[in-house]
C-alpha cells in the first residue's frame, strides 16, 4: 500500500517543473539515467543489444519520445524508426522493435499513423524483426487497439501491450480472442484515476495473473513483461498446465532493472528480451521507471544525496 502511494506521489511531482529541471539539467542524476537509458543515440543502443546477446538474451528496441503533435515529427519519428530496421539488418542483432503510436501521429492523424506503421511493419518484416506497439494513457487505448486491428491481418506477428491496471483490459482482449492475438502484457505505468485502473498492488497482480492465464489460453506467443518473481512463476505455472514449453513464450524485462534475474532465466533456457530505450526524450520514460519500484525511487534519492 506504501509503495502503490509513493509511486502516485512520484508521478505527480515528475510534473513540477523544478522536478525535471533537476532531472535533466543537474549532473547529479546522471547515474540513474544511464542506468534506465542506453544513451542518447541509436548506436547507444546497438551497443548495449549486442551485449545482451553475447549472454543469450535479446533486445527490444525503444526509441523514446511520445506525443508527437505535428505531421513533420510524425514523419521525422518514422524515419527514425526505419533508420532503425536498417541498423538491425547491418548488425544483425537480435531485436525487435517497440513503437509508441503517438510518435507516429495518434493523436491528430490515425490514417498517417497507420501508413507510418505499416511501412515499418513492412520493412521489418523483410528482414525477420518483430515490431511491438506500445500502450500509453488510457484516452488511447481504443485508437491503439483499432491500428492493431487494421494491421494485425497483414503482419500476424505484430505484438501488442497491454495494461493489467486498466480495469477494461480483459474485455478488450476478449474481443480479439477470434484471432489470437500477439500480446506484451505490462503491469501500467501511467498515473490514471480510480474508476480505470486499480490502484492497489494486489488488485493489479490478480489481474495479471488472470490476463496471463487467458494468453496462453487464447493467445499466441505470450511475452510476459515483469521483474515480479511471484508473476513470473504463475507465467512458469500456467505454461506447464497449458502444454507450453520455455520456447512457446517470452519474458521481457526493462534495462537497468533484476539484471541478475534476466541472466538467470535466459541460462534456464527461457526466451528472455529486455527493453533498450534511447534517444534525448527520456524523462517521462524515467519518471515512469522510478515510480514504479521503491528501489528504483531509492537509488534516485541516494544518486541526489551523493551530490
Amino acid at each position: 500500500m506504501m509503495a502503490d502511494m509513493l509511486g502516485r506521489a512520484w508521478l505527480w511531482a515528475a510534473e513540477k517543473p523544478w522536478v525535471h529541471k533537476t532531472v535533466t539539467q543537474g549532473r547529479l542524476t546522471e547515474p540513474v539515467v544511464k542506468r534506465f537509458i542506453a544513451g542518447n543515440e541509436l548506436e547507444d543502443a546497438v551497443r548495449v543489444i549486442k551485449e545482451l546477446n553475447s549472454r543469450s538474451i535479446g533486445g527490444i528496441l525503444d526509441l523514446l519520445g511520445e506525443g508527437v503533435t505535428d505531421a513533420d515529427g510524425a514523419q521525422a519519428a518514422a524515419d527514425d524508426y526505419l533508420i532503425a530496421v536498417k541498423r538491425i539488418e547491418e548488425t544483425g542483432i537480435d531485436t525487435t522493435i517497440s513503437v509508441k503510436l503517438t510518435q507516429l501521429g495518434l493523436a491528430f492523424d490515425k490514417g498517417q499513423c497507420i501508413d507510418h506503421l505499416r511501412r515499418i511493419a513492412a520493412e521489418a518484416t523483410a528482414i525477420d524483426a518483430g515490431v511491438e506497439i506500445d500502450m500509453e494513457q488510457s484516452g488511447y487505448v481504443l485508437d491503439t487497439l483499432d491500428v492493431y486491428r487494421v494491421l494485425q491481418t497483414d503482419f500476424p506477428g505484430l505484438r501488442i501491450a497491454v495494461q493489467a491496471y486498466l480495469r477494461r483490459t480483459p474485455v478488450d482482449l476478449q474481443t480479439f480472442a477470434s484471432v489470437r492475438p500477439k500480446v506484451r502484457l505490462v503491469k501500467g505505468a501511467y498515473a490514471e484515476p480510480e474508476e480505470l485502473a486499480f490502484q492497489k498492488q494486489k488488485e493489479i497482480d490478480a489481474q495479471y495473473k488472470f490476463l496471463t492465464e487467458w494468453l496462453f489460453e487464447k493467445g499466441t506467443d505470450p511475452a510476459m513483461a515483469t521483474h515480479h518473481s511471484d508473476l513470473l512463476a504463475h507465467a512458469k505455472t500456467t505454461a506447464e498446465r497449458t502444454g507450453a514449453g520455455k520456447e512457446d513464450f517470452e519474458v521481457q524485462m526493462l534495462y537497468g532493472v533484476r539484471r541478475d534475474l534476466q541472466e538467470q532465466l535466459a541460462k534456464e533456457g527461457y526466451r528472455v528480451r529486455v527493453y533498450v530505450p534511447y534517444g534525448v526524450a527520456w524523462y517521462p520514460y524515467l519518471m515512469r521507471r522510478i515510480a514504479e519500484r521503491p528501489a528504483n525511487l531509492a537509488f534516485f534519492l541516494r544518486a541526489l544525496a551523493r551530490g
